[in-house]
């Protein structure tokens, strides 16, 4: 059994976690109020741009654009959009998981985060470029991965290029999804819920007749095809920062309650403990008076 300093010990030290946990908490709850916000933000511009680009597409015939090119898929990139530090919860494992449905010998991998570039390390599988991001992601930044990609894919090296990462539901969910970012397939518009970019209706070309292009429609596309795969990128970004940012809240909120509810468990084993040892003691000076008197 314990003794009372022991437990006294350890209430200090659940109390120091406890401390570090709630100011994690608040810190987290910060960054996920700005990253929640700009992921949201980001929303309208994307399903205005898919809206713009097919209505390009209808009007523009038998485009061909080599971003749009499909071919069979002998080796895929896969462009991992992950954390750079854990206390997230089960964020990474979810990810990871949908990562791992992807055939590994005919797959390489663009890592985005370090927890992203630490596992395919770890199952010696071959990563041919890592990236960082900040907790604000810019966009210079998904034009630089979203640059490597692209030359990847028309030089042939890769013949598809998917992005798994984790889309932004809400504070307490968050989904880890995989989407096509190349060859650029039917573009959808964006519903206007929180259920994150991509998970929409499709386009059809007489819903966006009204659309007039000048230059014509085919000029158009040509320019705006190379924006239109950068920023579905940033988007992503935002959206994994969001979940993020959001998860480590939900976690730190969950570990500084049970670290509360520890120190009650403990508080009330001390009292208990102290309250035998005093009745220990009583009892002992009691018998000791006892026995003077006989």
């Amino acid at each position: 059994m314990p003794s009372t300093r022991d437990i006294r010990r350890r209430i200090k030290s659940v109390k120091n976690t406890a401390q570090i946990t709630k100011a994690m908490q608040m810190v987290a709850s910060a960054k996920m109020r700005r990253a929640q916000q700009a992921a949201l933000a980001g929303r309208p511009y994307a399903n205005l741009m898919n809206e713009v680009l097919a209505a390009a597409t209808a009007g523009a015939g038998d485009f061909q654009h080599p971003l749009t090119e499909r071919r069979e898929v002998r080796k895929r990139a896969l462009i991992l959009i992950s954390t750079d530090k854990g206390l997230c919860g089960a964020l990474n494992t979810n990810l990871l998981r949908e990562a791992a449905k992807v055939p590994a010998a005919t797959t390489v991998y663009i890592a985005a985060g370090r927890k992203g570039a630490q596992w395919v390390a770890r199952l010696k599988r071959e990563l041919v470029a890592e990236f960082s991001y900040k907790d604000t992601p810019q966009f210079a930044e998904a034009r630089a991965i979203s640059k490597f990609a692209q030359e990847l894919f028309l030089s042939g090296q890769v013949d598809a290029v998917d992005v798994v990462f984790t889309n932004f539901i809400n504070t307490l969910t968050q989904k880890p999804e995989a989407r096509q970012l190349l060859p650029i397939g039917r573009l959808e518009k964006l519903e206007a819920d929180l259920s994150g970019p991509g998970s929409a209706a499709e386009l059809s070309p007489s819903a966006e007749a009204g659309h007039l292009f000048e230059p014509a429609a085919p000029t158009v596309l040509g320019n705006l095809l190379p924006h239109y795969v950068n920023y579905q990128l940033f988007q992503f970004l935002q959206e994994a920062k969001a979940s993020e940012h959001s998860a480590r809240m939900v976690a730190m909120k969950s570990a500084t309650d049970n670290a509360k509810q520890l120190i009650k468990d403990l508080t009330l084993e001390y009292n208990k403990l102290r309250q035998a040892n005093i009745t220990k003691e009583l009892l002992e000076i009691t018998s000791a008076a006892m026995a003077m008197g006989n």
